[in-house]
């Protein structure tokens, strides 16, 4: 038998990238498909086109390439597999995977702090950094803390973070209206979305 790679010397740890490789793919037919048909084509000797073939010929030709023979559906009947060099298509995906998650958008959540009493100056003060962080597409938590009895003042906290919404409303909506949680009430602003 020739030299090549046919027993896999690794094993992923990875559960996500659990694939069977060449001699774990323990039955009779494959279905191969793949972008390198021509090569194989080669060092077959004949013409291979995407379709159902025997699994030691394949085998044997993933061997003659120095790759792998990799199952990438295992529950299609027969079995999906590429000749690919295993490594490398681990590597790809885990680089795809990354990219894909750095692409998410992560939702930070700033929080704004009012008293019941807060004044004029205060309030605009924090208008602006409201204004900041919904521009820069950040949720808000504004919110009234009441302490002791200024508890009594809720109807006060109320009108606060209803004016604080009509200041904002051309960059973001409230998700509900104020409601007090304890000592406190709240209401969550989310960005809206841009007009392009």
């Amino acid at each position: 038998m020739a030299k090549g790679r046919i027993q896999p010397q690794f094993k992923v740890q990875d559960d996500k990238y659990n694939y069977r490789l060449n001699r774990e793919i323990n039955v009779p037919r494959i279905r191969l498909v793949g972008d390198n048909l021509e090569e194989i084509s080669e060092i077959a000797h004949k013409t291979i086109e995407p379709g159902i073939y025997n699994t030691y010929s394949a085998l044997q030709w993933a061997e003659e390439l120095e790759l792998d023979l990799v199952e990438i559906s295992p529950n299609a009947d027969p079995p999906v597999c590429k000749i690919i060099d295993f490594k490398k298509f681990i590597y790809d995906r885990k680089k795809k995977e990354k990219e894909l998650k750095a692409k998410t958008a992560k939702t930070v959540i700033k929080e704004i702090r009012f008293g019941p009493n807060t004044d004029d100056h205060d309030f605009d003060f924090k208008v602006k950094h409201a204004i900041k962080f919904l521009d820069d597409g950040d949720k808000i938590k504004a919110y009234v803390q009441f302490k002791g009895r200024a508890i009594v003042f809720k109807d006060r906290g109320e009108l606060i973070l209803l004016r604080f919404l009509k200041e904002l409303e051309e960059l973001g909506a409230a998700e509900e209206l104020p409601k007090l949680e304890g000592k406190r009430m709240i209401v969550m602003i989310s960005p809206k979305k841009k007009k392009i």
